[in-house]
């Protein structure tokens, strides 16, 4: 909480404002009691009625201030917690951004939505509560046992002695609730997680026919949530009718007393009934807990989740840390020495002691069994992982010491899944450039050879996508992916297995295209078709690099090469394909 408490620095004048309101408010409502007690005694016991119009009249003043002050002071608490949410959402939005990718997958991504969704709207209305009615409540408490003593110092001992009792009480109920709210955010995760797998893997579970057992697994994970969420909120509901005991208990002895008092003539009726008003005061005070002990367990558990993620190293060790700014990539050669990379928390190397270079404008085919390594060394390119022995250099300067962000700029990158957003083609095309113009959207589409196909659509270029590009085929979405890499004009282009919806003539026009461009390109393919007229081949198998060199050399002197074109082309085949 106390580094929630740190961003609401910047908005304390709003939440002072708020907290001075609502003291203006609270001594109005602790006077009040006050003066009903001198109406009754000094205006309608003696029947004097210029009494009981003058104090009357101060008591509607005095709740029209009051009631001006609680509006003006709820609205100072919304503008202090509404703004230290969006703040929340921004900072830790942008924190996430700038996880490493290690450090990223240490979170699932339901967990994270709910972070930034759930656990900040729980931290934000809590702020507004607590600004307006958490430091109202035992400022009530202490006004009205401060207050019922003043009045009269024997019957207001008869509730000074209710409260401690409570207050122990609740304080206990706040440490437990807090564990169990916790896991209740642990359950919206998994819950969240569940929902997530479903909703996009749907046509997978459908053709699967596995929509019952989908369907049961949520029904369980959310069952678990339900019964966390019910001991969480049984535990803080008990709070209410405890509290009402007590306090009642405590009225009704107030009641007893005060009558003998009145008897005997050393209370007046008057401070009976201010002293029964100060009571009910702080019943409806302690009540108000329940509801405020609820809201800040779950809100602490949140604060701690949150406060968590931002408190994570975001795993970076480059310039963008170091302040060490360099410009992006010009040339675009990549060098390999002796890297070997192991993802965290696994047993195994991915890769083993990989060494190649590459000029720049050079083609590069990766070719390997699935799990060799092959987007794994692309990954290192893209420093979305950091080597964990060797050297990788990009125009001759350790990755290590480039900004990360100027690195990005530089690249175009074609992930073996494709991800289209939703919106238009063009609006597609465009996010891999700000401000691209329909030209340049065009001429990067004409080289990833889907300009012909975009223009058959109805809409064109203004044609709708669905969400994940549902209304394309695996070949056309592909392409559009492969045109917004290619409207940035990389240095260097990682296309991973990018190529593998398409046919042999469209690969080849696109293979063709992007040996006219002159940056760097990598491309992981299963397909020796794509290798053919690759500068250098690098051939991985288990993490190690068994071979390196163009078509000819491999087909030479790599047994496993020649098995992989063999088995692709047939014997006859290697006839064809020595010839470049």
């Amino acid at each position: 909480m106390k580094q929630i408490a740190f961003y609401l620095k910047k908005y304390r004048a709003a939440a002072i404002m708020a907290i001075f309101l609502m003291l203006v408010e609270l001594t109005v409502e602790l006077i009040q009691p006050l003066l009903i007690s001198q109406i009754i005694d000094d205006g309608i016991t003696l029947q004097n009625g210029s009494v009981v119009l003058l104090w009357s009249g101060i008591l509607v003043g005095g709740t029209l201030i009051a009631f001006g002050a609680g509006i003006l002071s709820s609205f100072y608490a919304a503008h202090a917690s509404q703004s230290l949410g969006y703040d929340l959402r921004e900072k830790l939005y942008g924190k996430v951004q700038s996880f490493t990718y290690a450090v990223f997958n240490r979170f699932a991504t339901s967990s994270l939505i709910t972070r930034l969704t759930n656990d900040v709207t729980q931290v934000q209305d809590t702020t507004f509560m607590g600004l307006r009615f958490m430091l109202r409540v035992p400022l009530v408490v202490i006004g009205s046992m401060i207050m019922a003593l003043v009045v009269h110092a024997e019957l207001g001992f008869l509730l000074l002695l209710t409260v401690p009792a409570l207050f122990l009480f609740v304080v206990w109920i706040v440490k437990k609730a807090a564990i169990l709210f916790k896991k209740v955010q642990q359950r919206l995760d998994t819950v969240n997680g569940v929902m997530q797998e479903n909703m996009t893997g749907m046509r997978l579970i459908r053709v699967f026919v596995r929509r019952e057992q989908e369907a049961a697994r949520f029904a369980r994970h959310s069952g678990e949530l339900m019964q966390s969420s019910t001991s969480a909120l049984r535990l803080t509901e008990i709070t209410l009718p405890f509290i009402v005991l007590i306090m009642n208990a405590g009225i009704i002895a107030v009641l007893w007393f005060g009558h003998l008092e009145i008897r005997a003539g050393s209370a007046t009726t008057g401070e009976v009934v201010a002293i029964v008003n100060y009571s009910l005061r702080t019943a409806g005070a302690l009540s108000a807990m329940s509801m405020l002990v609820s809201a800040f367990s779950r809100a602490r558990a949140s604060a701690q989740r949150i406060s968590e993620a931002l408190a994570t190293d975001s795993g970076q060790t480059d310039a963008a840390q170091t302040a060490r700014k360099t410009g992006g990539i010009s040339e675009g050669s990549v060098e390999f020495e002796n890297v070997s990379f192991q993802y965290p928390n696994t047993d195994a190397p991915v890769l083993e002691d990989i060494s190649f270079k590459v000029s720049p404008g050079q083609t590069v085919a990766i070719l390997g069994a699935t799990g060799s390594g092959k987007s794994s060394l692309m990954q290192l390119v893209l420093r979305l992982y950091e080597e964990d022995q060797g050297v990788i250099r990009i125009d001759g300067r350790d990755v290590r010491e480039l900004d990360t962000l100027h690195l990005h700029d530089s690249i175009g990158y074609v992930p073996q899944e494709v991800l289209l957003f939703t919106g238009t083609i063009r609006d597609n095309i465009a996010w891999g450039l700000d401000n691209a113009s329909l030209e340049q959207i065009m001429e990067s589409a004409k080289s990833a050879q889907i300009h012909d196909t975009i223009e058959q659509l109805p809409n064109g270029y203004d044609t709708l996508l669905g969400q994940r590009g549902v209304n394309l085929s695996g070949g056309q979405k592909q392409r559009i992916s492969i045109a917004r890499a290619l409207i940035r004009k990389p240095a260097i282009l990682l296309l991973d297995d990018s190529t593998s919806a398409l046919d042999v003539r469209t690969e080849a026009a696109l293979l063709k295209a992007l040996n006219d461009m002159s940056c760097t390109t990598f491309l992981i393919t299963q397909k020796i078709s794509s290798t053919l007229n690759a500068d250098l081949i690098l051939l991985l198998d288990d993490g190690h690099l068994i071979a390196q060199g163009n078509h000819e050399q491999l087909m030479e002197n790599q047994s496993l090469y020649r098995r992989i074109f063999e088995s692709q082309f047939g014997e006859e085949g290697s006839h064809v394909g020595s010839v470049k």
